[in-house]
């Protein structure tokens, strides 16, 4: 386990239940649309539009930091704000995780099952929007230690001492979906040549909290998913590979990960990208 661990990276509900109130800690949730949110959230969280929020037109994630500052400022949330994130959707509150580590910000935590785990327990929730006064928000440059870029993708391909890990449904990786559909005209489906398939879920339980780090372990070593390698996850817009950096880097200490944040929307698009299917 690595130092982040140790500084619980991962909380349960239990324990944000009992931080409803506490000023230093702002809660965000992250959906697709509104109309989850406003049906029920938890107490006091602010909402992040994926579409809106974290997302460029072209599907690209939003890396300007005056977009984040704007972001965080609106929220509520400073420099020395505990940040929890969570959503309805597996594995969000660690994209923002990764997100918000790729700018500086010191105090993040990904919620323990997300929405699904906290409304199973029948905890408090809300469906009045949350909005707090705008504070001031500095982000620090992008530390691209926690990224890869396509052209050292490009180098990664048949080196036996790095992974390149395609996290995305099995249909998205055999070809038969471009993105979230079927392929179109002159979209590109499949996987970057020799990619490793794992898909992100398969290391959840039922309930949408994080397997044991025995179990995450043995999932990774029987597809050749080792410590001593550099890997390089990627899935189509980046979220899903975001959260499996976050159970690799900060789960189980993982020394080498590197989200590929740019994935399939811009791997397909690469004139002179390798494709397999």
């Amino acid at each position: 386990m690595t130092s982040e661990t140790d500084l619980q990276v991962v909380v349960d509900t239990q324990w944000l239940d009992e931080r409803l109130d506490d000023l230093s800690v702002r809660i965000v949730e992250v959906e697709m649309s509104p109309d989850h949110y406003k049906e029920a959230h938890i107490p006091g969280a602010v909402f992040w539009n994926i579409m809106a929020d974290l997302l460029l037109p072209d599907l690209r994630q939003n890396l300007d930091a005056n977009h984040i500052e704007r972001l965080l400022s609106r929220s509520g949330i400073t420099n020395e704000t505990t940040v929890v994130a969570y959503g309805s959707y597996p594995g969000t509150g660690a994209w923002i995780f990764w997100l918000l580590k790729l700018f500086g910000h010191s105090d993040v935590r990904v919620l323990n099952g997300g929405h699904q785990k906290w409304m199973a327990e029948d905890r408090p929730v809300s469906s009045k929007f949350s909005t707090f006064a705008p504070v001031e928000y500095r982000a620090k440059p992008l530390d691209m230690n926690l990224r890869i870029l396509a052209d050292e993708v490009k180098t990664a391909i048949d080196r036996p001492d790095q992974v390149l890990l395609d996290v995305r449904t099995l249909q998205e990786y055999r070809g038969e979906y471009f993105l979230m559909k079927p392929p179109e005209g002159t979209e590109r489906a499949g996987h970057i040549p020799g990619a490793i398939h794992l898909e992100h879920t398969l290391t959840l339980n039922e309930d949408g909290t994080f397997k044991s780090m025995s179990e995450l372990q043995e999932l990774l070593t029987s597809r050749g998913i080792t410590s001593d390698k550099e890997i390089f996850p990627y899935c189509a817009i980046g979220g899903r590979s975001a959260y499996t950096w976050f159970v690799l880097r900060h789960l189980l200490g993982y020394p080498d990960v590197r989200n590929y944040d740019g994935s399939w929307n811009e791997w397909s698009r690469l004139p002179d990208a390798l494709i397999e299917k």
